[in-house]
């Protein structure tokens, strides 16, 4: 018998991880439904976001390695990695805002669990990520740049940038569904962001101030992935970081979904 003065709010949000991370098939097939309907008509499909992909980093690393005077060779497989990596996490953090409001109809008509909306974004990302990244090692291949087997380090921090991106679908899905003025304003951050964050310019640009950048946790998550796939020294200090802000963003959205997530369902 349910007793409403003890609504036992942390057992629920426990049952419904377990129950969520257990349809993982369901949030699959969705995900890939959703990449099926998004370019329904297309030739290409999901190729044409590689090829605008490509086409910007050919053009914008032309451009940059002219301004920064840096041989192109050294400079277009830093930038191929790094808009790369960057458009996987920001696209994961744009959808982790529209987690919960964009599955309404689902949300009000069928009692699935909030944690299979939230996989089904990681998935989604996932998918479109799987089209794009192989981009950065062509890039290398064409500078006969070969990956040794430290490469293989970047498949942990892609682990770890799924992670994230699964709780923060839970925090930013729950809040941005409560107030929707948020997601303009972590799209604005996210703007910031880019230009605050060595994407288009490298860390060591900024002199004396380089070892300050892992308190910036968008550098400190592209690191991890970046660094094994370029040959740049392991990033220990970017990886403890990327830990802290990780285990942060979980307690956090834990929390918030544990509190608020009987509310969700009037939210959106």
């Amino acid at each position: 018998m349910h007793d409403a003065g003890n609504p036992q709010r942390l057992q629920r949000a426990v049952d419904d991880l377990s129950s969520g991370f257990g349809l993982w098939r369901l949030a699959w097939a969705l995900a890939s439904g959703d990449i099926k309907e998004r370019y329904r008509g297309s030739v290409l499909g999901p190729l044409w976001l590689t090829l605008s992909t490509a086409l910007m980093l050919g053009m914008l690393g032309v451009l940059y390695a002219k301004l920064f005077r840096i041989d192109l060779a050294s400079y277009l497989p830093w930038l191929s990695a790094s808009l790369v990596i960057w458009g996987v996490l920001l696209q994961s953090v744009n959808d982790a805002c529209i987690t919960m409001t964009s599955s309404e109809g689902v949300i009000r008509q069928m009692p699935l669990p909030y944690t299979l909306h939230a996989l089904r974004a990681v998935f989604r990302n996932a998918l479109v990520a799987a089209h794009n990244l192989p981009l950065i090692l062509i890039v290398l291949a064409l500078f006969g740049i070969m990956p040794g087997w430290e490469a293989l380090m970047a498949i942990p921090g892609l682990i770890l940038l799924a992670f994230c991106a699964f709780w923060a679908g839970l925090l930013f899905g729950a809040v941005c569904a409560r107030f929707r003025d948020i997601p303009p304003i972590i799209a604005s951050i996210m703007q910031i962001a880019f230009f605050m964050t060595p994407i288009i310019w490298k860390p060591e640009l900024v002199g004396h101030w380089q070892p300050w950048l892992p308190l910036n946790p968008f550098y400190s998550m592209m690191e991890i992935v970046r660094a094994p796939l370029l040959g740049r020294p392991f990033p220990l200090i970017e990886w403890v970081a990327s830990l802290v802000y990780s285990g942060l963003l979980g307690v956090a959205a834990f929390a918030l979904f544990a509190r608020f997530r009987n509310r969700i369902a009037f939210w959106v």
